[in-house]
């Protein structure tokens, strides 16, 4: 089943939608509750997904590959069951022309469309997917909504001031949006909403006269005239071009203005003109604008506040709102920031095949993945540093990984991925061992991190008797700090941290008389030690203020 998001509060009439997606798609054939009930959410189901109730129930199902007889019982078990639980219209091909479809869908009180058999399901799912997202976007499907905002608006604008039926198409010649249709619609524009290619020999000639290199190099309207033969009718078109980061342009469509019954109206080449600009930056706002699935997704995991509805976030990624998961961060250090997009891919993929029910989104230059189902932290360890040793092999990344487990469910997601971002922003000095942990293995370090990050933004809590003996190292060339840091790390034993230094004991002893008597700091004292290593690790860290 392919699930429209969830958690909308605006619906769509039935009516908007079946204008919208055109008669020469659609056609309403049975109405029990008539054409203004609302439509918020929309499925795609086959004979499998009639089987099991949705996770959540959805007011359009488009029923694809499902033999009549298990579309009649499975309309049966809806009109036996409780109201809340049935779609209040269903989308078929071929079946809806059974009567016996029709008399159940009357008894379960849902209305019935019937689908032009040369239609593609999934364009007709974009196609409500888009209307749903519009109708959500402008608060209630009753606001006005401006041809800034929504290409189907613009479609039919257009339409309506420079005559004929408009459709707009993206780069590949796939239709985005599309004006009502009449009865003049031709063959070219009926395949083309419909989601299929046009007449072979049509495109031909459109690339012998050069329509679409004009298309992508010029802003000029083109009228192409009539096709008798082929039974195409007079169309004008322009290119939908927007300025790109480089400077030049990139092409994003094309707007087309079949003629219909009636002569174009005289400014229809202006009107397109303007249409062009206007759905440039539609087109470009989506372009760049994350898609719903990406903020439900990014909402999941707290980059947008609080205020998730939890169990639609579940029934649209089919996930457990409740049991154990596991929570991964990755942390990307690459030069080349593009990666961070590319390695997301990356990971999510390694993530799907180690758990099918797996998620992960890109935040940043993070990446984080959920597992579901897992309470013991060994195999998701081992399964996470085996990927960054292999991105870090393959392609030449510095990654770091923090993981939080177990997570008792969907509700915690947020918040562990909030601890999980306390691990990673640990520096390289304070990161634990390896480039893999827990929150539980890593919380000494991050503690100790965040305490050297607050000190490091107050100059005030900086001690100048310290400041004044790396002042001294840097004027005469010594090495007092280095030696009391080397002590310190030994826990006073001098032997064993005149070894790690490499110098005789004796010059560490002197090394550190020298350093007390420049800082009057008694390294014999618990306190004075605690407070010198921290002074020092500041150093150590970059976070010494610039001397005056």
């Amino acid at each position: 089943m392919v699930t429209e998001e969830p958690g909308r509060r605006a619906s769509v009439p039935l009516r908007e939608l079946l204008d919208a997606l055109d008669s020469t798609v659609i056609d309403l054939v049975e109405a029990p509750e008539g054409d203004a009930v609302a439509i918020g959410s929309v499925a795609l189901l086959d004979s499998d997904d009639l089987g099991e109730a949705p996770p959540t129930p959805v007011d359009m199902a488009l029923l694809v590959g499902v033999r009549e007889s298990a579309v009649r019982r499975w309309l049966g078990e809806l009109a036996a069951g409780p109201p809340e639980r049935r779609p209040r219209v269903v989308l078929l091909k071929s079946t809806a022309e059974s009567a016996a479809v029709r008399g159940a869908a009357r008894r379960a009180r849902v209305a019935v469309v019937v689908v032009h058999r040369k239609a593609r399901w999934d364009a007709v799912l974009a196609q409500v997917r888009r209307l749903l997202d519009r109708a959500s976007r402008a608060g209630t499907a009753d606001d006005p909504l401006t041809t800034d905002t929504d290409l189907f608006g613009l479609a039919q604008i257009v339409a309506q001031n420079a005559g004929g039926m408009v459709s707009i198409e993206d780069p590949h010649s796939h239709v985005l949006a599309y004006s009502a249709s009449d009865d003049s619609a031709d063959e070219l524009r009926i395949l083309s909403i419909l989601g299929r290619e046009g007449p072979r020999d049509y495109l031909r000639v459109l690339h012998e006269w050069g329509v679409f290199d004009r298309l992508r190099r010029s802003d000029e309207v083109i009228d192409l005239p009539a096709h008798e033969e082929l039974n195409i009718k007079r169309r004008l078109v322009v290119g939908i071009h927007a300025t790109a980061v480089d400077g030049g342009s990139r092409t994003l469509g094309s707007i087309w203005l079949q003629q219909g019954d009636r002569p174009f109206e005289p400014d229809a080449a202006e009107v397109l003109r303007g249409a062009a600009v206007v759905a440039a930056r539609v087109i470009a706002r989506s372009l760049d604008a994350p898609s719903t699935e990406t903020l439900l997704l990014q909402r999941l995991f707290g980059a947008h506040g609080e205020g998730v509805d939890i169990p639609s976030v579940a029934g649209a990624l089919r996930v457990p709102v409740h049991g154990p998961a596991a929570v991964v961060g990755f942390a990307v250090h690459s030069p080349a920031k593009e990666r961070h997009s590319a390695l997301g891919s990356v990971i999510r993929l390694h993530a799907s095949s180690f758990r099918p029910d797996s998620i992960a989104t890109v935040l940043g230059d993070r990446v984080y993945v959920l597992l579901p189902g897992y309470r013991s932290a060994p195999s998701v360890i081992a399964w996470t540093r085996q990927l960054v040793d292999q991105l870090e092999t393959g392609r030449g990344a510095v990654l770091r990984a923090g993981i939080a487990i177990p997570v008792a469910g969907l509700a915690e997601v947020a918040a562990a991925r909030a601890e999980v971002d306390r691990v990673l922003d640990s520096t390289a000095a304070t990161f634990p061992r390896g480039r893999v942990t827990t929150l539980a293995e890593s919380r000494t370090a991050v503690l100790l991190g965040e305490i050297l990050d607050l000190l490091a933004t107050r100059d005030d809590l900086r001690d100048p008797r310290v400041l004044a003996l790396l002042d001294y190292d840097r004027d005469h060339g010594s090495q007092l700090g280095e030696s009391v840091e080397g002590y310190l790390r030994e826990h006073g034993d001098v032997r064993r941290a005149a070894a790690a230094l490499s110098v005789h004991p004796n010059t560490l002893r002197y090394r550190l008389r020298r350093a007390e008597s420049i800082t009057g700091i008694g390294l014999t004292d618990p306190a004075d030690r605690l407070l010198f290593e921290l002074q020092l690790t500041l150093h150590r860290r970059g976070n010494r203020p610039v001397s005056n």
